[in-house]
């Protein structure tokens, strides 16, 4: 065959990528938190995201491996090591996500069939912008991508709230690739004073009394307002289909009743 054909996928975007494409018979194996789509999660798991089963892999005989970031440089390493071919990944924007769909479509010999995905995704972030240039007004929004330390939204995310009609309260973050370099004082989130807060702890539920109960967090806007709000990480922290679909679209209508609300005490006063 000219393309591959046994594909292990070692995070869930490019799996659901690739079902995307009507290509799921091709993944062979998958990463154990893949939840998108539902049948990919019969495939064989085969990876946590630091961490890989390597004699599992070995035994699907894949005629290639799909990696994610510098986080899984040593995983990708390894499995070079052994022989594989192995592409990595490492979108950190929505621009980079949507050339991320295009690639997969080009190693799979789908590119025609990628790129009408590509553009229909492009051309729903669009109007989904166009709608929340309707918005009343636009809530400052603190994205908190984990909790201890606070680290504020991944540039995906930032984008994406962006692109559903609000103000990110730290603009000049979003950049920074690494975690570490987005972490951020709850001292400044107070002064900053987010009109909506949205959580998304990877990996564990966000504990909406717990954020409430920072010490002088009481005076936050978003907190005094009780407008605190979770979304699943699956929808929002996966640089892939899902955080330009399902996720933005739960960021819109959180952003959407806000500045809607806003509006209608403002009017009321």
């Amino acid at each position: 065959m000219s393309y591959p054909r046994r594909i292990v996928c070692l995070t869930e975007e490019t799996t659901e990528t690739l079902y995307l494409l009507g290509e799921g018979d091709r993944v062979v194996g998958v990463s154990g938190y893949t939840v998108r789509p539902p049948e990919a999660r019969q495939k064989p798991r085969v990876s946590a995201f630091i961490s890989a089963k390597f004699d599992k892999i070995e035994a699907l005989r894949p005629d290639l491996i799909l990696a994610f970031s510098d986080l899984q440089a040593d995983v990708a390493r390894e499995l070079i090591r052994r022989g594989y071919p192995v592409v990595t990944f490492n979108q950190r924007s929505v621009a980079e996500i949507l050339q991320m769909i295009r690639m997969v479509g080009g190693l799979v010999g789908c590119s025609r069939k990628a790129e009408a995905l590509a553009a229909r995704l492009e051309s729903d972030l669009e109007a989904l912008a166009v709608h929340a240039s309707t918005f009343p007004a636009r809530p400052r929004v603190f994205f908190e991508e984990w909790d201890d330390p606070l680290i504020s939204g991944i540039q995906w995310v930032e984008e994406l709230v962006e692109i559903a009609g609000g103000d990110p309260i730290f603009p000049e973050l979003r950049h920074a690739k690494l975690g570490p370099d987005r972490v951020v004082s709850p001292e400044e989130v107070v002064r900053r004073d987010p009109q909506v807060i949205i959580a998304s702890w990877c990996g564990k539920a966000v504990n909406k009394d717990r954020i409430a109960a920072r010490p002088g967090w009481s005076e936050v806007t978003a907190v005094r307002n009780r407008d605190v709000y979770e979304i699943k990480s699956v929808y929002i922290l996966q640089p892939g289909p899902a955080s330009l679909t399902d996720g933005v679209r739960q960021l819109h209508d959180i952003l959407s009743r806000m500045a809607h609300s806003a509006a209608a005490c403002r009017s009321l006063t």
